[in-house]
């Protein structure tokens, strides 16, 4: 994992990006209508955060080579900060937080993908997840009294997490013991999840903003609200989904890239999983991360897949040079920090991804049905060893029969009519059983890559 560099708070001033897919151009697009709900200085403020996104998309031109110039070319001046307006405005959105999610939801989006000021994450996660007034907090008292069977893991994984930052450094800490504490609660309310160890990541990064009762109760929402549970469950179900769909975006926006990928046995979940576990947070610095999860709070896993090829656009002609184990080490220490300097650009080429939400709820269902029948073939295998082996019972049993000198000739011959019936049936189980294992591993293949012709459109 990747050294996670500690928060900054001039993340906040940062500008705002389009929301738009297809076009590079029109930052922040509000509709007449739209325009009629906001104040003078609000209007004032969407004057501004265009203009900077003019001057962010004037320095975009050369995104296509953003991996060797986020590195290289760090000095380039950026659009001057917004700090005064971007705190009064956030100031205003949380006073009026039901009129903006009602009446402001587009410029409330731009805001959002643009950076919450560092001070207004803690109120405004907990609003944008609906976690101000959960009845869970009431019992977070009682839960830390309580013993938990999944304690020692908690405490084994906590020096892991954010070893580097500040708040977590030493046994005794503040965010070492916070940490234990929501995860061992949330391990005592969803018994089936208990603790895994990629969600202490996102409950640190939870600490960092708020107290430990707010931090349990955002995170209960994630769990229940975001696909997290399940991505967190032990068999993982969520998380095969989620490399399966992107596999899928790989083949169809960067063909080339998948061919290489595959010739070389480089699997999405080798580089992706974390992606999807830990919401980036172990793959970027915690400046980068934070702005990711902004964005993912309110827009769900989306993001995560946009981020994750934007990534992989970037970097396809590095990546096509190296093998499989330059391939890893590049993940690991190059790709992490090339956006050190202009997360912005990271943002701005993310929401230039195509992303078809139609098309990946088919894939969802595409991928349910191949997981269905991967399992009735399973079931269908125990049934035929469950068979096999009594049939094993029979012919031994048949054989000693067939050897007693107590038995009569008519029996012997009976024995050896009901043994060989029984020996053909132990032919035909093993074959049917070799062929539906044959069928299981083909479709673990199907789930792995997509063919090259593929299309669900």
């Amino acid at each position: 994992m990747s050294a996670l560099a500690p928060l900054h708070l001039t993340d906040m001033a940062s500008p705002a990006l389009s929301p738009d897919d297809s076009s590079l151009s029109a930052a922040v697009s509000i509709s007449p209508s739209d325009s009629e709900n906001l104040s003078p200085d609000e209007l004032e403020l969407l004057s501004k955060l265009e203009e900077q996104n003019r001057l962010l998309e004037a320095d975009s031109k050369s995104l296509r080579s953003v991996s060797g110039s986020c590195r290289t070319n760090v000095t380039s001046p950026g659009p001057p900060p917004l700090d005064q307006d971007s705190w009064e405005l956030w100031g205003r959105i949380v006073t009026h937080w039901e009129e903006w999610t009602r009446r402001k939801e587009k410029l409330l989006k731009e805001l959002i993908r643009k950076g919450i000021p560092h001070h207004f994450r803690a109120i405004v996660w907990q609003m944008l997840c609906n976690a101000t007034d959960m009845p869970v907090k009431k019992q977070y008292a009682d839960l830390l009294k309580m013993s938990s069977p999944c304690e020692k893991l908690i405490r084994r994984d906590i020096a892991r997490t954010y070893p580097e930052h500040d708040f977590f450094r030493g046994q005794d800490s503040m965010g070492q013991e916070g940490l234990f504490n929501v995860m061992k609660a949330y391990s005592l309310i969803d018994r089936e999840v208990g603790y895994c160890q990629g969600s202490a990541f996102i409950v640190g990064l939870l600490l960092m903003q708020m107290p430990e009762e707010e931090a349990f109760c955002v995170f209960v929402r994630l769990m229940q609200e975001y696909r997290l549970r399940e991505l967190f469950k032990p068999s993982m179900a969520e998380l095969g989904l989620c490399i399966y769909q992107l596999e899928y975006m790989l083949q169809d926006q960067l063909p080339e890239l998948n061919l290489h990928f595959r010739s070389h046995c480089f699997h999405t979940s080798m580089y992706a999983s974390s992606w999807f576990l830990t919401l980036f947070l172990t793959t970027f610095p915690l400046s980068i991360a934070t702005r990711v999860f902004d964005i993912f709070i309110y827009e769900g896993l989306e993001v995560i897949f946009r981020v994750g090829m934007a990534l992989l656009t970037v970097n396809q002609t590095e990546l096509m040079q190296l093998d499989m184990e330059g391939m890893s080490q590049y993940f690991q220490k190059v790709i992490p920090h090339q956006f050190d300097s202009c997360p912005d650009k990271l943002i701005l080429k993310a929401y230039q991804v195509k992303y078809n939400p139609k098309r990946m709820k088919r894939l969802e269902k595409e991928y349910a049905a191949i997981k269905s029948k991967e399992m009735e073939e399973q079931i269908e295998i125990k049934r035929l060893r469950t068979e096999n082996r009594l049939l094993k019972q029979r012919i031994e049993t048949l054989e000693k029969l067939q050897n007693d000198p107590r038995v009569t000739e008519e029996l012997v011959s009976h024995l050896e009519s009901e043994l060989e019936q029984s020996r053909l049936r132990e032919a035909e189980t093993l074959g049917a059983l070799k062929e539906i294992q044959e069928k299981v591993v083909e479709l673990e293949k199907v789930l792995s890559f997509f063919s090259t012709n593929h299309d669900i459109s």
